[in-house]
């Protein structure tokens, strides 16, 4: 196989990471509510943290957003 057949495969690797993202991101918010429904005084605490997580996992989609585009720019 040539270059240029491997770019939409390696697009397609790189874009999968963006489904790792979004289970993520849907297990943070899914335990948050949990523990909100558990304990709702602990709210604001569970807030912030639930917030760092979703911007910390939010990168890992970019950063495989990037690769994807990168990858595309090659073939």
């Amino acid at each position: 196989m040539d270059a240029a057949t491997m770019v939409p495969i390696g697009m397609g690797l790189a874009a999968a990471g963006m489904g790792g993202a979004a289970f993520g991101i849907g297990m943070i918010f899914s335990k948050m509510i949990e523990s909100v429904a558990r304990q709702p005084q602990a709210e604001p605490i569970l807030s912030k943290y639930a917030w760092i997580g979703f911007a910390l996992v939010e990168t890992i989609a970019l950063y495989a957003l990037v690769i994807a585009f990168i990858i595309m720019g090659m073939g």
